[in-house]
């Protein structure tokens, strides 16, 4: 028997080819649509939390500004508070 003529593999052989093609057919039946969905629903994610750290970092510049503006008020009250007599020289 040689390997190339033995009927009985061609069989054998052409048998779990076509059984791998039913598996994988039946593996990924419906998968298109499944990976689209998730593909959808992470780019959406995505979307929605650029937008919120957008809007976190917005308000964070906002605060920070605010922050000065009173910083440097209360540093003018400080010093409009100071008595003249005592910054003179020793």
């Amino acid at each position: 028997m040689n390997i190339m003529t033995d009927p009985n593999l061609w069989a054998i052989c052409a048998l779990v080819f076509i059984l791998g093609l039913l598996i994988g057919i039946f593996l990924t039946a419906g998968g298109r649509r499944k990976w689209r969905t998730r593909y959808d629903a992470e780019v959406e994610r995505r979307r929605e939390l650029e937008k919120a750290h957008e809007e976190r970092a917005r308000d964070y510049e906002e605060r920070e500004k605010e922050w000065r503006e009173r910083d440097s008020l209360r540093g003018a009250a400080v010093r409009d508070r100071r008595d003249p007599a005592d910054d003179r020289p020793l």
